[in-house]
This record gives C-alpha cells, sequence and structure tokens, in this order.
C-alpha cells in the first residue's frame, strides 16, 4: 500500500490517544464522496495469546456480486491496551498491515465495530476511513452509545440512533426476525447511502457478506 494519506504514532498512551481522536474527528466527511463502487472490503479484527497478538483480516468482494476477489491477514504483537473508546488503536495497526497486502485497495471499507457512533464521534470506521481516505462503514452487532425506538420487524427498516440530540447512526433490521445492526458512517459518505450499501451486502444472513467473509478467513487462518 502506498503511503498512507494521513499517519499518526500508534505508540501512544490512551491520554494521547483521546487527543488525536478529538483532533481527527474533524476531518471526518459525512457526505457522498464516492467514486465508481466495483469492490467493497470487510474488515475483521481478533487476538490470540491473552491478547497478546493482534490479528486482522480482509475481505474483498466483487460490488454487487459480493463474490470474493482477494483477501488478506496479518498479524502483529498488540501495543495498545484494551480500553474502552479506544479500540482502533489496538487494532488498526493490523488492519492497516493486512491491507498493504492487497493487491488493490477497495472501493469502500465495512468495519466490524462504529464510526460516528462514538462518544468522541470518531470509531474505528472513522479512523479508519480518516486515514486511508477511503470511504468507510461502521456496522456495529451491539449498541455503543445513543438511545433509538423499537425497529419494526421488516427487512431494511430502520430507526434513528441518537445521542446528545444528534443523530449519530442507524439501527437496522437487516433480516426479518433477527437483532437489529448498528449503522454508521465512518468517512465519505453519507449515513442514507451507508444503509443502502450495507443492506446490498446482506445475503441471508443478519450480517453483510463482507464481515462474514473477513471473520471466515481470520478463523482459518
Amino acid at each position: 500500500m502506498p503511503k498512507l494519506p494521513l499517519e499518526h504514532d500508534w505508540n501512544v498512551s490512551p491520554k494521547q490517544a483521546i487527543a488525536i481522536q478529538r483532533q481527527l474527528c474533524k476531518r471526518v466527511i459525512t457526505t457522498d464522496r464516492l467514486n465508481d463502487i466495483n469492490s467493497v472490503a470487510g474488515v475483521d479484527v481478533g487476538f490470540e495469546g491473552n491478547g497478546s497478538i493482534t490479528k486482522a483480516a480482509v475481505a474483498v468482494l466483487h460490488y454487487p456480486s459480493l463474490e470474493l476477489q482477494e483477501s488478506s491477514f496479518a498479524r502483529r504483537p498488540t501495543s495498545f491496551p484494551y480500553v474502552p473508546g479506544l479500540l482502533s488503536f489496538r487494532e488498526l495497526p493490523s488492519v492497516l498491515k493486512a491491507l498493504a497486502k492487497l493487491n488493490r485497495l477497495p472501493d469502500i471499507l465495512l468495519c466490524d465495530g462504529h464510526g460516528y457512533a462514538h462518544p468522541r464521534r470518531f470509531g474505528i470506521a472513522c479512523h479508519l476511513g480518516v486515514i486511508t481516505d477511503i470511504p468507510a462503514i461502521g456496522v456495529g452487532k451491539t449498541r455503543l452509545i445513543g438511545v433509538h425506538q423499537s425497529v419494526p420487524d421488516k427487512r431494511g427498516a430502520w430507526q434513528p440512533l441518537v445521542d446528545k440530540d444528534e443523530l449519530v447512526g442507524a439501527v437496522l433490521r437487516s433480516r426479518q426476525g433477527v437483532k437489529p445492526i448498528f449503522i454508521s458512517i465512518g468517512h465519505r459518505i453519507c449515513l442514507e447511502t451507508a444503509i443502502n450499501i450495507v443492506m446490498k451486502c446482506i445475503t441471508r444472513y443478519k450480517l453483510p457478506e463482507t464481515t462474514r467473509m473477513a471473520h471466515k478467513f481470520a478463523s482459518n487462518n
């Protein structure tokens, strides 16, 4: 992967990490700045050795067919402690290492986690999107912040996720009869477009194929 559009030190304290988040959140673009979308990528991160090793997998799928085009995997020593709200500092160094192994970067990144729906409006999807300048979407399995109304049990139905009177994401029923997922923008995309893209990446499962493929690849390595 070529030199990142934006780089910063990862060997920082939690206090310094918060300061970086507060600075970089100003760079998040909340409107559509998209090129042609021919590929979407899922990003999955896990840990081994009681958390001492961070492993990241990236699965790149053709869009809209969702056929697997390419995948990559990386391990590296974990260098940042587990601190809620600062998970990107723990996970992204391995994600960037995996992205660097791809022959071609994807047009959109779907992260297993949150983006704007974050206490400082800078979750992992925002962080990854800003430093790579690739449009990104956060797809969370559980709620981190915010409140919402009950989501109708209908595929594609959603309710606004609101924190401190601000719209921070969407609570989306990806399939009928399953718990909803939490969608938020990461970078260079608006919420409505993010929801539409996620739904086009959903097949017969709750989670988008990008997430499922990345997790499957990570589990086999």
